[in-house]
């Protein structure tokens, strides 16, 4: 994961995870990371958008669950990290031009400015330690992959300039497995909850389950049910359906580990 003296024990803790990236010796995907801390996907827009997006985020609380948002200018949440800054912190950012990838750094602190509002979004990783725990298999963490994630035909609520499609990530589960997730990640709200479909991908407007628009391919077996979640994604395929003139976002799959434990999310 990232470069090669980077061990899991190395990853065990949010601050760990933190500090890996902020010395640039992880650069990939943080899926079985730290299992036990939450990790936020973010959204990194520009103050005058920055009541839209919450908004967005208030009509679309499923792909886009607020765990904190920054003031402006302020690199820091302490609420999620006593020593976090988003400029260093993440594996690898995507910055975004006019609704189109301008590039995929691993430090931003050079795109800096006073006006920039961050936003951190629940992400689906931080219930899959509960489902590891109750003997619910995940491939793609086996196979040291990332989640597929895919469009759908699903649009989203619009708010001010954002509109687009739900993105979702797929996990394929034998059927009994799949209700126990369902009962399982239910508890986790602010992380997605449960899913918003299984079965047909057809039905999400989904064309080939081996092509994902992010992260890696993970295959269906015989017996097994594709299961979606909601996905923090989905605010990158806002941006490009905005065409916004500038923003920066995490590389899918390579997000911000807090310190905050999954548990603390659950509902009872």
């Amino acid at each position: 994961m990232g470069a090669p003296d980077i061990t899991p024990d190395d990853l065990a803790s949010g601050r760990a995870v933190r500090l890996a990236a902020r010395a640039r010796r992880l650069r990939d995907h943080t899926g079985g990371s730290a299992p036990d801390h939450v990790q936020a996907n973010l959204m990194i827009v520009p103050r005058a958008l920055a009541y839209d997006f919450l908004l967005y985020c208030q009509r679309n609380p499923k792909p886009c669950p607020l765990l904190a948002v920054a003031d402006a200018g302020d690199p820091h949440l302490p609420a999620l990290g006593s020593d976090l800054d988003i400029r260093t912190d993440v594996p690898r950012y995507r910055v975004w031009r006019h609704g189109e990838l301008a590039d995929e750094p691993t430090d931003i602190s050079s795109l800096w400015r006073d006006d920039l509002v961050t936003f951190a979004i629940g992400c689906s990783f931080s219930f899959e330690q509960a489902l590891i725990t109750a003997g619910v298999p995940l491939r793609h963490l086996a196979c040291g992959g990332n989640v597929a994630m895919f469009k759908t035909n699903i649009e989203t609520a619009p708010a001010g300039v954002f509109h687009g499609p739900l993105v979702v990530s797929m996990r394929p589960l034998v059927p009994a497995d799949a209700v126990r997730a369902v009962q399982i990640t239910s508890r986790f709200p602010n992380v997605h909850g449960a899913p918003v479909h299984i079965g047909d991908p057809a039905a999400l407007g989904i064309a080939d389950l081996a092509h994902p628009d992010f992260g890696d391919p993970i295959d269906v077996r015989t017996g097994e049910v594709p299961v979606f979640w909601a996905c923090g994604v989905t605010p990158q395929a806002a941006a490009m359906a905005a065409r916004l003139e500038f923003c920066i976002t995490h590389a899918p799959g390579c997000m911000l580990v807090t310190d905050l434990k999954n548990e603390q999310l659950a509902s009872l």
